[in-house]
């Protein structure tokens, strides 16, 4: 069975999408100066992700995607109905990233386990790596912010 490469490149700029908004509306709803720049640098980082991936679709001639996924959206809304209820600490918001990183972990790791031509994999692999370190950078920071918490 082949690997539809335009589907699993669709669903990873869908989760960096996802991850661009994600981490504009944590950087909307940080109190800290620091996290706000660094969460819209995040975004920024997710946005690039997506050009590159919606221009190899289009190079292998398909149609990219240009949102992200339903459970991108579901999951925004819970986080917008937990601001509006309380004002979110610093440390949930960047929990709530980590979680968000999460599933952009697991994407990643599915991409990579299919079949896809040398040039696909070097750039997704390349975004992984990208992914784990946008992973581990967020986890630190919210145990700081856990440990100044306490």
């Amino acid at each position: 069975m082949s690997t539809n490469v335009i589907a699993v490149l669709n669903q990873l700029v869908e989760t960096s999408k996802d991850g661009e908004q994600g981490f504009l509306k944590a950087a909307e709803d940080a109190h800290d100066t620091k996290l706000k720049e660094l969460l819209r640098a995040r975004a920024d980082t997710c946005t690039r992700a997506a050009r590159e991936l919606q221009d190899l679709v289009m190079q292998l001639g398909g149609k990219p995607e240009s949102g992200g996924s339903v459970s991108g959206a579901l999951h925004r809304g819970w986080v917008d109905l937990k601001s509006a209820v309380g004002s979110r600490t610093d440390h949930a918001i960047l929990a709530d990233c980590e979680k968000g990183e999460d599933v952009a972990k697991k994407r990643y790791g599915e991409a990579l386990e299919k079949e896809l031509p040398a040039d696909v994999r070097a750039v997704v692999e390349q975004q992984y790596q990208g992914v784990l370190k946008n992973h581990d950078r967020i986890r630190d920071l919210r145990d700081q912010y856990a440990a100044m918490k306490s």
